[in-house]
């Protein structure tokens, strides 16, 4: 059973989660329930960076290309955020993804665009190749 004991940091920043879902609940653009959280992670005292920026590496050369993760809190969690009324499997390939280039183990979905928030846990090895 996955409890505040087992995990804190991810416990404690799904928490802030369900906050922001059951103050706005679901039909909000996605920018408003960053800026929701955003202000929740704040309160609670959970050290973030907001529209952290991942760049790629290929062969050992930096591409001139990068993405934005949503946050990353505390600098080992990575969260992305939808507010979509269905995911498409896409989302997982995001998330894989931004694991294998920033190195980072652990990351957090969040869909606030449903009735009850959903939210997904990925925890990848340290050296996993996907």
């Amino acid at each position: 059973m996955y409890t505040r004991d087992s995990d804190p940091l991810t416990y404690d920043v799904i928490g802030a989660a369900m906050a922001v879902h059951r103050e706005l609940g679901c039909g909000f653009l996605e920018s408003t329930y960053q800026e929701a959280l955003e202000w929740e992670l704040h309160t609670q005292g959970i050290p973030y960076e907001r529209e952290a920026k991942l760049n790629i590496h290929y062969k050992g050369h930096l591409l001139p290309s990068s993405y934005r993760a949503d946050f990353v809190c505390h600098g080992t969690l990575l969260l992305e955020l939808k507010a979509l009324t269905h995911l498409s499997g896409t989302e997982d390939a995001q998330i894989l993804n931004y694991l294998k280039i920033t190195k980072l183990t652990k990351a957090l979905l969040f869909n606030f665009g449903t009735p009850q928030l959903y939210y997904k846990r990925y925890i990848m090895p340290p050296s996993a190749d996907i």
